[in-house]
């Protein structure tokens, strides 16, 4: 069911770029592209808040409440949809579709199974399993760019990547997804595992409270998004979007420099000023990939764009708990020890907890549970005495306990993250100056026009000085001020209409 809902998504998140392309001239995409993401940015915060607020009550209504959402956006979108696209009809590339998707799954499979746990170490990265499939993947994913440069009508045109805007532009789509993406997932468990128990908040509520704190970076991004897609439309991308990533840069900078348990004003001003700097990208970048394709090669670059951003956000997530486990790995196994058995928990099943992937005690405080009463279990609870065990259980224990190792392991991911906005602001800033495909087209043919017949000409040769057009001097079509050739001949009768139905 998951492997469907992504193929929905997918169909929607490509297609709604290449429709708006068609629909706004080059001077208002980005501003219409900036709106687009930031419904897309609404409804991902609301259905967050929704999610926390019937999660408690029954987990399956987390994806029934998606049903009513799903069922409009169908009807809604057949009624009142228009496709004004070029289209190009051609035979579906099997061989690029079947090699493309097992090569990138095999990637991302690898990615997931490799911050699992493998024999006696933290990660998998070092399971045969895990290297086999994501050299797999990659073998595939070069046999399906040879195959693409052999079809007739392929998936991906790797012809694109010759256009500068385009393919600096999802380079910097492809490390600004790989800087934030992981982030959204550190940044929740630090909430709810760490500072919102230590703030008087019952853990069950923390999944709640943790998107309602994040509010800022979704506002950040509300207020950017808009304002860098008009702006764009007039100075162009490279400012904006380049600007952007030093800004978040800045902000990831800024909380690799927090403590802990944060003063709440100054983590809320970090992501407010980090969903400016993402606002500020995310919109003209899309205008600027997009502007840059060939009106018939939107659908296939908005494709591309797409799957690179997608794709990163996976890869994102696999780089970034690799590094907090790196980070935790050394330092929390001997905080749960000490901290437990100073609490009076038996040596052997404080080692037990302790002798966990630090991946499980991650998620331990990610899923809205009980921490400690989840690993130790009521069989080592029930034995300790009432106030040892309430305290153990308590919102205070677990949050202090944790906080040392996890600012360890934040210091290293955020320092990831800071990297590649700074690396995807070098590769906006290579885009080169505005460039608009159709723009490019007609600037082309202009030059290439043929050159303005000269009087002395026209007397040696009258024929063609009659092909230039009716009322023309050059055969570009421009009238002149009397109706007549510079000659001074008169102009030939304009010729009659084409039939409706002439080729």
């Amino acid at each position: 069911m998951r492997v469907l809902q992504g193929v929905g998504g997918a169909m929607l998140m490509a297609n709604s770029n290449a429709i708006l392309t068609d629909a706004f001239p080059a001077r208002q995409r980005g501003l219409a592209l900036g709106l687009n993401q930031v419904a897309g940015i609404t409804g991902s915060f609301v259905g967050l808040v929704l999610g926390g607020l019937l999660g408690p009550v029954n987990w399956r209504l987390v994806f029934l409440v998606s049903v009513p959402f799903g069922v409009f956006g169908t009807v809604w979108a057949y009624r009142k949809l228009r496709d004004t696209g070029i289209r190009t009809p051609a035979r579906p590339d099997w061989w690029g579709n079947l090699t493309f998707a097992a090569g990138l799954i095999a990637v991302l499979a690898g990615i997931t199974y490799g911050i699992q746990p493998y024999g006696g170490h933290t990660m998998g990265w070092s399971n045969p399993a895990v290297l086999a499939t994501m050299a797999g993947g990659a073998l595939l994913l070069a046999v399906f760019c040879v195959v693409e440069t052999r079809v007739p009508a392929p998936m991906f045109r790797l012809g694109l990547f010759r256009i500068r805007a385009f393919t600096a532009g999802n380079l910097a789509s492809l490390l600004a997804s790989l800087g934030r993406g992981g982030l959204m997932f550190l940044l929740i468990i630090w909430l709810q595992g760490i500072w919102l128990p230590r703030h008087g908040y019952g853990f069950t509520e923390t999944p709640l409270w943790a998107g309602i704190y994040m509010l800022p970076l979704t506002l950040g991004f509300l207020v950017a998004g808009p304002v860098s897609g008009w702006a764009s439309d007039r100075f162009g991308a490279r400012t904006f979007a380049t600007g952007g990533m030093l800004l978040a840069a800045g902000t990831f900078l800024a909380l690799q420099a927090l403590p802990v348990d944060f003063g709440y004003p100054s983590f809320a001003l970090i992501l407010l000023l980090n969903g400016i700097g993402m606002g500020l990208f995310a919109a003209p970048n899309r205008a600027a990939v997009m502007n840059s394709l060939p009106p018939d090669q939107r659908g296939v670059g908005a494709g591309i764009s797409t799957t690179f951003q997608n794709s990163a956000m996976v890869l994102s997530i696999g780089i970034f708990f690799s590094l907090m486990i790196a980070g935790l790995a050394g330092t929390l196994p001997r905080a749960l020890t000490s901290g437990l058995t100073a609490q009076g928990v038996p040596v052997a099943d404080a080692a037990k907890v302790a002798a966990l992937p630090p991946v499980g005690v991650l998620f331990a405080s990610l899923l809205g549970y009980n921490p400690v009463r989840t690993l130790l279990g009521p069989q080592v609870l029930d034995r300790l005495p009432p106030d040892r065990a309430a305290y153990l259980t308590g919102r205070e224990f677990f949050p202090q306990l944790i906080s040392q190792p996890f600012s360890d392991g934040l210091a290293v991911a955020f320092g990831f993250a800071t990297a590649a906005c700074l690396i995807a602001a070098v590769a906006s800033l290579l885009r080169g100056g505005r460039y608009v495909h159709d723009d490019d087209r007609a600037r082309t043919g202009a030059r290439q026009a043929p050159a303005p017949v000269t009087a002395a000409a026209a007397a040696e040769k009258p024929g063609p000085t009659a092909a230039a057009g009716p009322g023309t001097a050059t055969g570009m079509g421009t009238p002149t001020s009397t109706g007549t050739a510079k000659t001074g001949a008169p102009s030939p009768p304009p010729p009659p209409p084409p039939h409706p139905r002439s080729p």
